[in-house]
């Protein structure tokens, strides 16, 4: 199809229209990402994914907007950067292949309808307007196909690398694995390379900074357990992982200190092939609590997040649930918060609370007297409310803290 250039006018209020969508506010940024994401909840639990969208949100709509300040009217030519490249990769490593398509597609209406805004505040003349939303309403539908089509070769190629060799051949184990079909147990660890007897722990190992050096990411794998783990590579930026045994959690918090976006969610020690099984699930389980609240914590095992897990699989729900039990308190200092913490797991002995966080029994006792004049209830009244909404504070991390 020929494409034919608008008048020099409407050239004009496209370049105009383009540099505003190149310095896109932040509120219209975070609408596209929630957009997008709302359309499919297993991306958005998944935090190396929803990570990838938002970039590759952000880097469509600024290669559209520079290509439009550039030449505006003109074709503007698929973006195959390294953003919705690797949406292509992470989709195929994971088994999911639908929804490149309709996250675009999605992202497509809510960027036309930003730029019919911008369009209106531009300019009132009807034959300009019209002529701008044509020609930006074409050129937004042929980016995104040519754009689409360049992820659809990349998911081709992806797809044929991993259903070569030895990896592909693990990972095909292991999905057989956790589907629970009949494969022979001495076939599988021949396979693996690692005996399924005995008690596994599993932990699933990401970073938030997938562009960042990926090493530290195997290194982390290999320092999990005592003797070698087996490690699979999930994705670029992820990798499942489990150890005979159980783990040292202190000392690999240790390890993986010096890299602060490392994240290490870790499934409970459970035995045989159904607990290799178990404890992986049990993983991706605190892997999703972990992203849903954007937790600043490194390391979450199962055990200590499984309540929390169930308290937040509706965010909205649980964060007034937080406020209702919290109060003021919900703002209160870390170290406020963790004394009560530590009085109530200490069944409420102000003498062994004060022991374990290293303070004098007086000092524990003003700061218990200033939460229950931030708490809408006493303390006494609402120990275990009070409890879990702090564990639920514990695991998101909070934002302008007050004594």
């Amino acid at each position: 199809m020929t494409w034919k250039l608008p008048s020099p006018q409407v050239r004009e209020l496209i370049r105009q229209c383009a540099q505003i969508v190149v310095t896109a506010r932040p509120e219209w940024l975070e609408e596209l990402d929630e957009a997008v994401l709302a359309a499919s909840p297993v991306i958005a639990a998944d935090p190396e994914l929803a990570g990838a969208v938002s970039r590759s949100n952000r880097a469509n709509l600024f290669f559209w907007g520079a290509a439009n300040v550039r030449d505006p009217g003109a074709p503007v030519p698929p973006n195959t950067g390294p953003e919705p490249l690797s949406i292509a990769r992470e989709m195929v490593r994971r088994g999911i292949t639908g929804f490149p398509l309709d996250a675009y597609r999605v992202g497509e209406g809510v960027a036309w309808r930003r730029l019919m805004e911008i369009a209106f505040e531009l300019t009132s003349d009807p034959e300009q307007l019209h002529e701008l939303l044509d020609v930006c309403s074409r050129s937004i539908s042929a980016f995104v196909d040519a754009t689409l089509s360049g992820i659809a070769a990349q998911i081709e190629l992806e797809r044929d690398e991993l259903t070569r060799g030895t990896h592909a051949e693990r990972r095909e184990t292991v999905a057989l694995i956790l589907d629970g079909a009949p494969i022979p147990r001495q076939r599988a660890e021949t396979r693996l390379g690692y005996a399924l007897t005995g008690a596994h722990t599993a932990a699933v190992i990401w970073t938030e900074r997938p562009d960042s050096d990926l090493v530290r990411l195997d290194r982390a794998a290999e320092a999990f357990g005592v003797t070698r783990p087996l490690s699979l590579l999930a994705s670029v930026a992820t990798r499942w992982v489990w150890t005979p045994g159980t783990v040292d959690v202190a000392a690999l918090g240790e390890h993986i200190r010096a890299d602060p976006d490392i994240r290490i969610a870790i499934g409970p020690t459970a035995d045989g092939v159904d607990g290799f099984r178990r404890s992986h699930f049990d993983a991706l389980t605190t892997q999703h609590m972990m992203a849903r609240l954007h937790s600043p914590q490194q390391i979450a095992t199962f055990t200590e997040i499984e309540l929390v897990a169930l308290i937040t699989a509706d965010a909205d729900r649980a964060a007034a649930f937080v406020s209702r039990v919290l109060g003021d308190f919900e703002l209160a200092s870390t170290e406020l918060q963790e004394t009560v913490r530590v009085f109530v797991d200490e069944q409420c002995n102000a003498s062994r609370a004060a022991a374990r966080l290293y303070t004098h029994r007086n000092t524990l006792l003003r700061r218990l007297a200033r939460a229950d004049e931030l708490l809408p209830r006493p303390l006494a009244e609402s120990t275990v409310d009070v409890a879990v909404a702090l564990d639920v504070v514990h695991w998101r991390g909070q934002t302008n803290p007050r004594g």
